[in-house]
């Protein structure tokens, strides 16, 4: 997804999710009194338009994702949900939704099945070179910022963070983006990318690094010929586009996973959050604010705001585009304002 969501309280290798999340997720439908209600503050909200109650089972389900990934389907897109579900329980022959929530909770494989569901549900739309303004303005403001921010510094090394980085287009599109500076303003820079998403299916696609004609129908001849070969009917990245550019399964959720994305100049997380909810939002965002240096700049989707998610960033406006930075704090009164 642009994952997210990937897009848990304990660091884990790549694609095993919190184990700590899953017993939580166990004791909630075992009916631990000291687990999570079935009914959380989440589920109860409703959707407009809901004329009945949902099926229980569902809910259950939905809870399940909630607190394993922090994403919320609220009633009016349960369908969706239910649909992903389908998909999963013709795969493993299970005929009702109450059995499939067994396989989520009560099975040996769980894990591995929590997973497989959160790769039908986080399948997100991308493409290369999908918001142009946001590049321009990194190309033109951003990079030459963090160059002045770091100039004293001895080692010259640019770090960027696509989070939820769903099929890899982002991440690539930015790799050759910054390979066209290394004659430039980044010369003798070293230009690390780091890309991250929670669906385990695209992350692999990403690796293989094959496109077909809608995400690549705004490449350039220049770079569809400097940057990729065909493959068939296909493009596939080369080896200047894959160097520098590293995939792994992070569930923004996980907060030790979190911690440990540091000494960031740059984030992307275009279109992940529009799936969490506002306590899920908050939650990702002060990871963000923890992971960036001083000088950093936080990208989000056009259509994605952090009013009413945190006071901590400060919205900056670039040609053509908007970013946050890292507000000024002043430590009043045995706390910081």
């Amino acid at each position: 997804m642009r994952g997210g969501i990937s897009r848990g309280d304990e660091q884990i290798p790549a694609g095993v999710l919190p184990s700590r999340a899953c017993s939580r997720i166990t004791d909630c439908l075992a009916g631990d009194p000291k687990g999570f209600r079935v009914t959380t503050a989440a589920s109860a909200r409703r959707g407009p338009g809901t004329e009945s109650p949902p099926e229980p089972e569902l809910v259950r389900i939905r809870d399940v994702i909630y607190h394993a990934a922090g994403i919320f389907h609220p009633d009016n897109k349960l369908s969706l949900l239910q649909d992903r579900c389908g998909r999963r329980m013709k795969a493993l022959r299970v005929a009702t939704l109450r059995e499939y929530s067994e396989c989520l909770t009560g099975r040996a494989n769980r894990q591995a099945e929590l997973i497989a569901l959160l790769n039908e549900i986080t399948i997100g739309e991308t493409s290369f070179f999908r918001n142009q303004p946001q590049l321009d303005a990194l190309r033109r403001v951003v990079i030459p910022n963090i160059i002045q921010a770091k100039s004293h510094l001895p080692i010259r090394r640019l770090r960027i963070w696509s989070a939820g980085c769903s099929t890899g287009e982002e991440p690539y599109t930015l790799r050759m983006l910054l390979r066209e500076e290394e004659s430039g303003q980044l010369k003798n820079w070293c230009a690390e990318i780091l890309a991250t998403d929670i669906n385990q299916r695209s992350l692999v696609h990403a690796q293989h690094g094959v496109y077909g004609t809608h995400s690549t129908r705004n490449l350039t001849p220049a770079y569809r010929s400097k940057y990729f070969h065909s493959q068939g009917d296909n493009l596939q990245v080369n080896a200047i586009t894959r160097a520098h550019v590293t995939f792994s399964r992070l569930n923004l959720s996980d907060n030790s996973g979190m911690t440990f994305m540091k000494s960031m100049d740059v984030i992307f997380c275009c279109n992940v959050l529009i799936y969490f909810d506002l306590v899920s939002k908050r939650r990702v965002i002060q990871h963000f604010f923890n992971n960036l240096l001083p000088h950093g700049y936080l990208f989000l989707g056009h259509a994605e705001s952090l009013y009413g998610v945190n006071d901590d960033f400060r919205l900056v406006h670039l040609p053509g585009a908007t970013a946050y930075v890292k507000g000024e704090r002043t430590f009043t009164g045995g706390k910081w304002q």
